[in-house]
This record gives structure tokens, C-alpha cells and sequence, in this order.
């Protein structure tokens, strides 16, 4: 068995089983990305939940292991050279469950790339912006007089959603006929938008079919079903 007593976070969420992969997470759109792709792989795991309305986030354990403090992060013990894996950043741990289980990620070298650019563009584009609607429509940025910050966020994220509704024409998936971690890193964060934040009307969701259809399919997907509440909510 295992032994992750060196890790700090083992002390705080123990491992009932430390020679499976422990995920420290919560449900929300970055949170769920590993938790589907966990659930997707068939990868045994231990979820653990990092609450943040108790801080746990800040906390020196799991800062041990997220100096960044952020969700989600994994412990593999099992990672490369058979050694425990600490991993952060959730574009990173998809790109690592991909390639340690050979699945949602493309082996032809061009299309492995290409979804890793769509990944980069989920990373660096839809979450950031779709969060700041969030929290310009939703959280305490709502109460804000001036509507220009919202109306900045609502129009770049009309703007993503265009180019990702445009790539979606004539395929079933962002790679086209295959299901990948572009997949998982990008709709989340599309559901949450529409679903938690409410901000469907607002960025105008109804002129995006393509958007639309392909959201549809992949809330649909069974692993997508059970990943969306991993860790559960205490």
C-alpha cells in the first residue's frame, strides 16, 4: 500500500484508499473538469471536498499541495516512475489523465495539439470571462452603479462563444467526431454560465445553435451526469 504520510494534505482528508488517486476538489465548472474526466477513464479515485465556505482552501495542508490555492488538485500515487504525483491546475491534470490512461486525448500529433489549443483557449478565455459575468450578474458585482465592467465581460463572452459556435459548424464535438479533453475543460464552464450564473439571456445563448446542440449532448453523457455533483457537496 501506498504511503502518503509524507503529503501535509493526507493529514487534513485523509486517504482511505492511498493507492488510488485522491482528488481535492469541488463542484464547480474547473472543479468538475477532473471529476468527469475521472468519471470518463474509469480511473479509480478518493474524492475529497474542499470547502470553501470554511476556507479549506487556505489552509497551510492543502496549500501544501496548491501554493496558488485553487481547486481542483490531485495526489496520483502512482504518477510517473511508479512516485506520488501532486498536480494542480485543471488544463495540466486533464492534459496528465489523458496521457497516463491514453484516452481523450488524440495520438496523431496534429490533433493532440490542436485540442490542447482548444483547452488553452477554455484556460485562458471562457473561464476567465464567463466568471467575471458571474460575478458582475450573480455575485456582489451585481450591486455595482457602473454597467460598463459587466457589459465588457457580456460582450467578450459573446464574442468566445461566437468563435466557438462558428468552429462547431458541421461537427459533433470541438475535434470534430472525437470526444475530448477540449470537451471536458470547455462545456462546464458553458453550463455554468447559463445554468448557475442565470446569464443565458444576457450573452444572447439563443443566437448560438451550434453551442446550444453540443452543451445538449455532452450534459447528457452519463459520466458528465455523476461528474457535475464530485466531489458532494456536505
Amino acid at each position: 500500500m501506498t504511503d502518503l504520510s509524507a503529503f501535509p494534505i493526507n493529514q487534513k482528508w485523509p486517504a482511505q484508499n492511498p493507492d488510488v488517486l485522491q482528488l481535492y476538489s469541488l463542484p464547480t465548472p474547473n472543479g468538475v473538469k477532473v471529476s468527469i474526466m475521472l468519471e470518463e477513464t474509469g480511473l479509480a479515485y478518493e474524492p475529497h471536498l474542499v470547502r470553501f465556505d470554511t476556507n479549506d482552501q487556505m489552509s497551510p495542508e492543502f496549500l501544501s499541495l496548491n501554493p496558488n490555492n485553487k481547486i481542483p488538485a490531485i495526489l496520483d500515487p502512482h504518477g510517473p516512475g511508479d512516485k506520488p504525483l501532486p498536480l494542480f491546475e485543471s488544463g495540466a491534470i486533464l492534459i496528465y489523465l489523458a496521457e497516463k490512461t491514453g484516452k481523450l486525448l488524440p495520438a496523431d500529433p496534429a490533433a493532440r495539439y490542436q485540442t490542447i489549443q482548444w483547452v488553452m483557449f477554455q484556460m485562458g478565455g471562457i473561464g476567465p470571462m464567463f466568471g467575471q459575468v458571474g460575478f458582475f450578474h450573480k455575485f456582489a458585482g451585481k450591486e455595482f452603479e457602473d454597467k460598463r465592467p459587466r457589459d465588457r465581460y457580456i460582450s467578450e463572452s459573446r464574442r468566445l462563444l461566437s468563435v466557438l459556435d462558428q468552429h462547431l459548424a458541421g461537427r459533433d464535438w470541438i475535434m470534430g467526431d472525437e470526444y475530448t479533453i477540449a470537451d471536458i475543460a470547455t462545456w462546464p464552464w458553458v453550463n455554468n454560465l447559463i445554468n448557475f450564473y442565470e446569464a443565458g439571456d444576457l450573452v444572447g445563448i439563443q443566437d448560438f445553435a451550434n453551442v446550444k446542440r453540443v452543451l445538449k449532448a455532452f450534459v447528457e453523457r452519463p459520466a458528465v451526469v455523476r461528474g457535475l455533483s464530485i466531489p458532494k457537496r456536505g
